[in-house]
């Protein structure tokens, strides 16, 4: 299969899974209409495809990955509110809060932070001998992305410092925390996956924590000249909110060009971390995803 029918199958895979959660009305829609409106999953593709390239099968990590797009999701519903962003798009869609105000938003964010935790202590399966102890681990692994010193700590950094100049480190700093975090959290979970199910090489978690924090700086450089240079109807929210939110980016202190070049060295840097693992099945989908997410555009 080549890599593109690749992504689309696990894409499919994931979309299927979480059209099983939140059926209900109220609350439970407001979750749902952000959930399900779209995205590339590369979140929960990545734990899948990790847990595989370990030695084990992407459905024995899915709800894992599931979990992992549900904390994203709730970082998008409140990054778009008034207090934060104040994006009226989202994937192309009005913000959750545009549908269904701020009150009924931030608790659709809440209850879907809530949920990821309870669908990794719940994935069901067969473990081996001290199972409970890798769904503790990926929940430790969740919980750690996204408090003080993950998703929270640079929503923080970041929130504090609008309007002021950041240097090209403390821009680092921030995007490692808010955008990497959750990143590494996807990559780690899917070994931990694998490993709740079979042994695995133990450098496998060092390789996927190294190949996400590089994969993860690349990600947000390529945001940043999206927001700049790429297309409203494919980037699905406007274009320019950076800019009018006078945020400090990597655009902004090292324009297109330079940033164009960073991508491609953390996409590299990302690559070579992930060989440094001892890997069960194959990296190629890891290595050509990463590629694919240095042009993207979208």
């Amino acid at each position: 299969m080549d890599f593109t029918k690749e992504m689309e199958a696990a894409r499919r895979m994931v979309e299927a899974r979480l059209e099983q959660f939140f059926p209900g009305g109220g609350l439970e829609e407001a979750m749902r209409y952000s959930l399900l409106a779209g995205g590339k999953r590369v979140r929960p593709i990545l734990t899948m495809k990790f847990c595989e390239a370990a030695g084990g099968t992407m459905e024995e990590a899915l709800d894992f990955g599931c979990a992992v797009e549900m904390l994203h999701t709730y970082s998008l519903i409140h990054d778009d509110l008034p207090c934060m962003d104040n994006d009226d798009l989202r994937r192309g869609k009005p913000t959750n809060h545009k549908v269904y105000g701020e009150c009924v938003a931030t608790l659709a964010g809440d209850a879907l932070q809530a949920a990821a935790f309870q669908t990794v202590l719940s994935a069901g399966g067969t473990w081996r001998h001290g199972g409970q102890l890798y769904r503790a681990q990926a929940a430790e692994i969740l919980a750690e992305a996204a408090g003080f010193r993950g998703m929270c700590g640079g929503q923080y950094l970041d929130t504090v410092g609008d309007g002021q100049l950041h240097t090209e480190s403390e821009l680092t700093a921030i995007n490692d925390k808010k955008t990497g975090a959750l990143l590494r959290a996807a990559c780690m979970m899917g070994v931990c996956a694998s490993l709740g199910r079979r042994e695995a090489a133990e450098s496998c978690m060092g390789a996927a924590e190294g190949y996400a924090a590089s994969l993860g700086l690349a990600f947000q450089i390529r945001d940043d000249m999206l927001d700049v240079a790429g297309s409203a109807a494919e980037f699905g929210k406007p274009i320019g909110s950076d800019e009018a939110n006078h945020k400090t980016t990597y655009v902004t202190l090292l324009g297109l060009e330079k940033c164009g070049e960073l991508v491609l060295d953390y996409t590299e840097k990302a690559k070579a971390a992930l060989r440094s693992g001892g890997w069960a099945g194959s990296t190629a989908f890891l290595e050509q995803l990463a590629d694919s997410m240095a042009v993207r555009t979208f």
